[in-house]
C-alpha cells in the first residue's frame, strides 16, 4: 500500500529528478525575484512607492486628488533635476572657457618663446653645442619625477688646429 501510494502521491512523475531541478530552479527564480522587488520597494520612498502599488479608492475625487499630488511631486522633482541639468551645463561651460583661454595664453607664450629663441640662436657660438637647436631637442630627456626636462650641459667644442 505504501508503495502505491508513494508512486500515485506526486503522480506519475514523482521520481523524475529533472522534473526536481526544474521545480527547485523555478522556486528559487521566484525567490530571487521576491527579494528584488521587496528591495525596489524599501529603496523608493514613501511617496513615490504610491504609483507602484495599486490603490483601491471609494471614490472617483479621491482618486483624482491621489493622483493629482502625485503629479505635483513628480512635477517638483522633474524641475529640480532640469534645474541640476541646467547647473551642470552652466559650470562645464565655464570650465571650458577657462581652458580655452588657458590654451590660448599658452599658445601665445610658446609663440613668443619660439621668436626669441629664433633671435637668441644667432647669437650663441658656432662650436658651442646649443647652435644646434634640434640636435639639443633630440638630446633633452623628460623627467616625470621632478616634472621638467633635463637639457645636456652647454659645451663649447674648441678645434686645435696643428
Amino acid at each position: 500500500l505504501q508503495l502505491l501510494e508513494g508512486q500515485v502521491v506526486g503522480g506519475e512523475q514523482a521520481k523524475n529528478k529533472d522534473l526536481k531541478e526544474k521545480r527547485k530552479r523555478q522556486k528559487k527564480y521566484a525567490d530571487e525575484r521576491r527579494k528584488q522587488l521587496v528591495a525596489a520597494l524599501q529603496q523608493s520612498d514613501e511617496d513615490s512607492s504610491d504609483w507602484v502599488l495599486l490603490n483601491v479608492y471609494d471614490s472617483i475625487q479621491e482618486e483624482v486628488r491621489a493622483k493629482s499630488k502625485l503629479l505635483e511631486k513628480m512635477q517638483e522633482k522633474l524641475r529640480a533635476a532640469e534645474t541640476e541639468i541646467k547647473d551642470l551645463q552652466s559650470e562645464f561651460e565655464l570650465e571650458k572657457i577657462d581652458y580655452l583661454g588657458t590654451i590660448r595664453r599658452l599658445e601665445r607664450d610658446l609663440l613668443l618663446f619660439q621668436q626669441l629663441l629664433d633671435q637668441v640662436q644667432s647669437l650663441v657660438r658656432r662650436d658651442c653645442n646649443y647652435s644646434n637647436l634640434e640636435k639639443i631637442k633630440h638630446q633633452s630627456i623628460w623627467d616625470e619625477e621632478n616634472g621638467c626636462w633635463k637639457i645636456p650641459e652647454p659645451v663649447i667644442q674648441r678645434t686645435h688646429l696643428p
